[in-house]
C-alpha cells in the first residue's frame, strides 16, 4: 500500500484536532506540550496542503470554517479508528483479567451454563465472573451487566444479539398423574387436563404451548389451577409431585425421563423449540475478558461438526 502520511503529516492532523476541539492555539499548545507558534506554523501547513483555510481567526477565538468542520468530522472518526484498533492489538497479547457481570435465565443457567464455567475459569484465571440467576430483563447500563442470555429478542437496537441455542420443547407429566387422569392424545385434549401454567416474567401473561404436526406449526393456550411465575423450575417440581401436565424444556427433564420419573406426552406433536441469545452492548471495544467469554459459550453450543472422512447419514448417498 503507497504511504501517503508520513509522521509530521499525522502529527499535524492531530494537533488541528486538538485546536478545534480546544478553540484556541494557545490551549492547544497547553494540552500538547509545544509552544504556541509550532502549533500555528502546523495547522498552517496543513491548510497550504489541502488548499482551503480551516479555520476563522479573530483577535479573541478561532472558529471552524465550513470545510474546516467537515474535515475535522472524518479526522476525528479515523482517529478513533486507528486508537481502537491499537488498544484491540494491544488488549489482544494481554492475558484476559478482570470481572464479567453474567445475567443467565435461571433453567438455562442451572442446567447448561453454570456447568460450563469452572473450566471456563480453570483456563482463564484472572478472569472473575459475578453470575445473576434471574428471568427478568436486565438493564445493561443501570444494572452494570457486561453479558446476558435471554429467551427474547431485544426491543434495543443498542444491543448486539448472538444465537446460542434452540432449547427442545416436551411435554411430560408423572406416572402418578397418568395412572389417575390418562394421557392426553391430542393437543386439544389438553383442554379436558390439569396444566401447570408459567407466567411470563417480562409481562405476566400465560405462555402458549407449542406443537407441529406434518410440519405445520402451530400454538395452543391451556389451563390449570396450578401457576407459576419468576422461576420456571417450580413448575417442573409441581409435574414432578403429580400436579398436572407441563411443557418444558427437555434439557431440565431428561433425566426425569431416563429413569421414568416423568413420562413425554404427544411425541408425535413435539420437535418444537425456542431460541436463546447472548446479549450485550454495542461498543468500539469490547474488553478481552468478555471476548473469551463469548467465545467460549459460542463454542460450547456451536454443532459439531462432521468429519471428512466420516460416513453419510442414514437415507444419504456417498
Amino acid at each position: 500500500m503507497a504511504r501517503h502520511f508520513d509522521e509530521v503529516m499525522l502529527g499535524s492532523i492531530e494537533l488541528f484536532c486538538t485546536v478545534a476541539e480546544c478553540g484556541s492555539f494557545t490551549a492547544a499548545a497547553v494540552k500538547s506540550g509545544l509552544g504556541q507558534p509550532a502549533v500555528s506554523r502546523s495547522i498552517s501547513r496543513l491548510e497550504q496542503r489541502l488548499g482551503v483555510k480551516l479555520f476563522e481567526r479573530t483577535t479573541r477565538r478561532i472558529n471552524l470554517t465550513d470545510a474546516g468542520q467537515h474535515y475535522y468530522q472524518q479526522c476525528r472518526d479515523a482517529l478513533s479508528q486507528i486508537n481502537a484498533a491499537e488498544r484491540a492489538l494491544a488488549d489482544a497479547q494481554r492475558t484476559p483479567s478482570g470481572i464479567v457481570r453474567l445475567s443467565l435465565p435461571t433453567p438455562l443457567g442451572h442446567y447448561r451454563i453454570l456447568p460450563l464455567l469452572p473450566a471456563f475459569h480453570a483456563r482463564y484465571p484472572q478472569v472473575e465472573l459475578e453470575i445473576q440467576l434471574s428471568n427478568h430483563n436486565v438493564d445493561f447500563v443501570v444494572d452494570g451487566f457486561d453479558l446476558a442470555v435471554r429467551g427474547r429478542p431485544p426491543k434495543d437496537s443498542g444491543l448486539v444479539s448472538r444465537p446460542l441455542l434452540d432449547a427442545e420443547l416436551v411435554v411430560v407429566a408423572s406416572p402418578d398423574y397418568v395412572l389417575r387422569h390418562g394421557a392426553p392424545n391430542t393437543p386439544d385434549a389438553l383442554l379436558q387436563h390439569q396444566c401447570i401454567q408459567f407466567h411470563l416474567p417480562s409481562s405476566g401473561q400465560l405462555i402458549s404451548w407449542l406443537f407441529q404436526q406434518e410440519g405445520r406449526a402451530f400454538s395452543l393456550p391451556t389451563q390449570g389451577a396450578l401457576r407459576c411465575s419468576d422461576d420456571l423450575l417450580g413448575c417442573v417440581t409441581l409435574a414432578r409431585a403429580g400436579g398436572g401436565i407441563l411443557q418444558t424444556y427437555r434439557f431440565i427433564v431428561e433425566h426425569d425421563l431416563q429413569n421414568g420419573r416423568l413420562l413425554e406426552l404427544l411425541p408425535d406433536y413435539g420437535g418444537r423449540s425456542r431460541p436463546f441469545s447472548l446479549l450485550y452492548p454495542r461498543q468500539p471495544h469490547m474488553p478481552q475478558r468478555l471476548r473469551v467469554l463469548i467465545d467460549w459459550l459460542l463454542a460450547a453450543f456451536a454443532p459439531p461438526q462432521a468429519s471428512p472422512l466420516s460416513p453419510p447419514a442414514a437415507g444419504q448417498s456417498a
